[in-house]
Protein backbone atom coordinates (compact mmCIF):
# COMPACT_ATOMS: atom_id res chain seq x y z
CA UNK A 1 0.00 0.00 0.00
CA UNK A 2 1.39 3.39 -0.92
CA UNK A 3 2.03 5.91 1.84
CA UNK A 4 0.93 9.44 0.92
CA UNK A 5 1.99 12.61 2.69
CA UNK A 6 -0.81 15.15 3.01
CA UNK A 7 -1.10 18.50 4.74
CA UNK A 8 -4.24 19.60 6.52
CA UNK A 9 -4.47 22.82 8.46
CA UNK A 10 -0.70 23.30 8.37
CA UNK A 11 -0.09 19.85 9.85
CA UNK A 12 1.48 16.95 7.97
CA UNK A 13 0.04 13.44 7.99
CA UNK A 14 1.14 10.20 6.40
CA UNK A 15 -1.79 8.12 5.15
CA UNK A 16 -1.99 4.74 3.42
CA UNK A 17 -4.26 4.15 0.46
CA UNK A 18 -4.95 1.57 -2.20
CA UNK A 19 -2.66 1.44 -5.22
CA UNK A 20 -3.83 3.94 -7.84
CA UNK A 21 -6.01 5.93 -5.43
CA UNK A 22 -3.37 8.47 -4.48
CA UNK A 23 -5.00 11.13 -6.64
CA UNK A 24 -8.33 10.71 -4.85
CA UNK A 25 -6.64 10.91 -1.47
CA UNK A 26 -4.86 14.13 -2.44
CA UNK A 27 -8.15 15.56 -3.71
CA UNK A 28 -9.99 14.68 -0.49
CA UNK A 29 -7.12 16.02 1.61
CA UNK A 30 -7.22 19.29 -0.33
CA UNK A 31 -10.94 19.67 0.42
CA UNK A 32 -10.36 18.96 4.11
CA UNK A 33 -7.40 21.36 4.17
CA UNK A 34 -9.54 24.13 2.67
CA UNK A 35 -12.09 23.69 5.46
CA UNK A 36 -9.33 23.55 8.09
CA UNK A 37 -7.86 26.77 6.69
CA UNK A 38 -11.23 28.49 7.10
CA UNK A 39 -11.33 27.33 10.72
CA UNK A 40 -7.76 28.47 11.37
CA UNK A 41 -8.56 31.89 9.90
CA UNK A 42 -11.68 32.23 12.07
CA UNK A 43 -10.55 30.66 15.33
CA UNK A 44 -6.77 30.51 15.18
CA UNK A 45 -4.72 27.53 16.22
CA UNK A 46 -6.87 24.74 17.62
CA UNK A 47 -6.03 21.18 18.73
CA UNK A 48 -5.51 18.75 15.85
CA UNK A 49 -8.40 16.45 16.76
CA UNK A 50 -10.84 19.36 17.08
CA UNK A 51 -9.64 20.91 13.80
CA UNK A 52 -10.11 17.62 11.94
CA UNK A 53 -13.50 17.06 13.55
CA UNK A 54 -14.77 20.55 12.72
CA UNK A 55 -13.37 20.46 9.16
CA UNK A 56 -14.97 17.04 8.65
CA UNK A 57 -18.31 18.32 9.95
CA UNK A 58 -18.13 21.32 7.64
CA UNK A 59 -17.51 19.00 4.67
CA UNK A 60 -20.34 16.73 5.82
CA UNK A 61 -22.66 19.76 5.97
CA UNK A 62 -21.72 20.75 2.42
CA UNK A 63 -22.18 17.16 1.27
CA UNK A 64 -25.61 16.95 2.90
CA UNK A 65 -26.62 20.18 1.13
CA UNK A 66 -25.43 18.80 -2.20
CA UNK A 67 -27.27 15.53 -1.60
CA UNK A 68 -30.48 17.45 -0.87
CA UNK A 69 -30.04 19.50 -4.04
CA UNK A 70 -29.28 16.34 -6.03
CA UNK A 71 -32.48 14.73 -4.72
CA UNK A 72 -34.46 17.83 -5.78
CA UNK A 73 -32.96 17.78 -9.26
CA UNK A 74 -33.57 14.03 -9.61
CA UNK A 75 -37.21 14.51 -8.56
CA UNK A 76 -37.56 17.33 -11.08
CA UNK A 77 -36.00 15.16 -13.78
CA UNK A 78 -38.35 12.28 -12.95
CA UNK A 79 -41.28 14.67 -13.10
CA UNK A 80 -40.17 15.91 -16.52
CA UNK A 81 -39.72 12.34 -17.78
CA UNK A 82 -43.21 11.41 -16.57
CA UNK A 83 -44.79 14.42 -18.24
CA UNK A 84 -46.30 13.46 -21.59
CA UNK A 85 -44.83 15.08 -24.64
CA UNK A 86 -46.78 18.07 -25.91
CA UNK A 87 -49.23 17.47 -28.72
CA UNK A 88 -47.74 18.11 -32.13
CA UNK A 89 -48.62 21.44 -33.63
CA UNK A 90 -49.82 21.85 -37.15
CA UNK A 91 -47.65 24.26 -39.04
CA UNK A 92 -48.96 25.57 -42.32
CA UNK A 93 -46.59 26.90 -44.92
CA UNK A 94 -48.04 29.10 -47.63
CA UNK A 95 -47.95 27.31 -50.97
CA UNK A 96 -48.06 28.99 -54.35
CA UNK A 97 -51.21 27.78 -56.13
CA UNK A 98 -50.66 25.54 -59.15
CA UNK A 99 -52.48 28.01 -61.41
CA UNK A 100 -49.89 30.69 -60.58
CA UNK A 101 -46.93 28.38 -61.29
CA UNK A 102 -48.58 27.25 -64.53
CA UNK A 103 -49.14 30.84 -65.59
CA UNK A 104 -45.53 31.76 -64.76
CA UNK A 105 -44.28 28.76 -66.75
CA UNK A 106 -46.40 29.83 -69.71
CA UNK A 107 -45.08 33.42 -69.51
CA UNK A 108 -41.50 32.08 -69.36
CA UNK A 109 -42.11 29.89 -72.41
CA UNK A 110 -43.56 32.85 -74.35
CA UNK A 111 -40.59 35.05 -73.34
CA UNK A 112 -38.13 32.38 -74.55
CA UNK A 113 -40.02 32.01 -77.82
CA UNK A 114 -40.02 35.79 -78.30
CA UNK A 115 -36.27 35.91 -77.53
CA UNK A 116 -35.61 33.19 -80.13
CA UNK A 117 -37.69 35.11 -82.70
CA UNK A 118 -35.71 38.26 -82.04
CA UNK A 119 -32.41 36.37 -82.25
CA UNK A 120 -33.56 34.91 -85.58
CA UNK A 121 -34.38 38.38 -86.99
CA UNK A 122 -30.99 39.75 -85.91
CA UNK A 123 -29.14 36.86 -87.48
CA UNK A 124 -31.10 36.88 -90.70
Amino acid sequence: MPEVDIEIGGRNFQVSCQEGEEHFLHSAAKMLDEEASVLAAQIGRIPEARMLLMAGLMLADKTAGLQDRLAEVEAELTSLRDTPAPAPERVEVPVVPASVTDTLAEIAARAEALAETLDGRKAG
